[in-house]
């Protein structure tokens, strides 16, 4: 009976583990956050537009302001391509290349989003350079 159990436990961590992998490049379309960072608005302004790609898709392409006099590592945005009613019929996850300097600006692109009436970008996490190996 322990055995049995054993393995259905093992059994349930590697499909779970399975369904979790991924690049995180594209997060559930029923999720509702548009941030792992609360309060980023404090620290981040963003400016942004929704150019045509080909084959119907569109890009995000703009400038994340960091207002923070620290240098901003790891950041990452999400894009939303929205319907008429405002609910999510596309999105990705794309990184800020080299990250942001402290009260400095950085370009940013979000390629393959669907065609949609409107778009929605929103800083999705960011780390805070603390050690005197990471930028300045």
């Amino acid at each position: 009976m322990a055995t049995l159990r054993l393995a259905l436990l093992v059994s349930l961590v590697a499909a779970m583990t399975g369904a979790c992998a991924g690049t995180a490049a594209s997060p559930p379309l029923t999720m509702t956050a548009t941030t792992l960072m609360a309060g980023w608005e404090q620290h981040f302004t963003l400016e942004w537009a929704a150019d045509p790609g080909q084959n119907g898709v569109r890009r995000v392409t703009g400038y994340v302001y960091n207002r923070h006099g620290e240098y901003a590592l790891d950041v990452r945005l999400l894009a939303q391509a929205l319907d008429p009613s405002g609910a999510v019929v596309g999105q990705r996850i794309a990184w800020v290349l080299g990250g942001v300097g402290g009260s400095g600006r950085a370009y940013f692109e979000v390629p393959n989003l669907p065609g949609a009436n409107s778009y929605r970008v929103s800083v999705w996490d960011y780390t805070w350079a603390q050690g005197v190996g990471d930028k300045h």
